[in-house]
């Protein structure tokens, strides 16, 4: 008898391993993709300083987006405008993978402009 209730207790384990496996594989995905947006809103953090700071230093408007795009992710749209005193650039991204959810990513960094210095002769 106690044979018998062990091979009917293999087939519970096969069957809460069959129903627990594709939850684990769904948390483990979900994780996954947790961490790679997590990612890319860094990517727009720090593209969105590093374009601030250069618009600060009045580097031409191409090579703000430039430097800009180099550290956002890929396909990020970068809008850098001027007002007064201080430049704002704004990074704006789509989440990685799943690009048909119905949010974006979005980062602006603001800097005060830099005061250039004439050249002296």
């Amino acid at each position: 008898m106690a044979g018998g209730e062990r091979r009917a207790d293999r087939g519970f384990v096969t069957a809460e391993s069959a129903m627990v496996l594709p939850v684990l594989v769904m948390f483990a995905t979900t994780l996954v993709w947790g961490l790679l947006v997590v990612a890319a809103q860094i990517q727009c953090v720090d593209a969105a300083r590093a374009g601030a700071r250069a618009a600060a230093r009045q580097d031409s408007p191409a090579a703000v987006v430039e430097v800009t795009r180099e550290v956002a992710p890929p396909g990020a749209r970068v809008t850098v405008s001027r007002e007064a005193e201080q430049v704002r650039v704004v990074v704006e991204a789509r989440p990685p993978v799943l690009h048909g959810l119905p949010f974006e990513l979005r980062e602006e960094a603001v800097a005060a402009v830099e005061e250039t210095v004439g050249a002296t002769t």
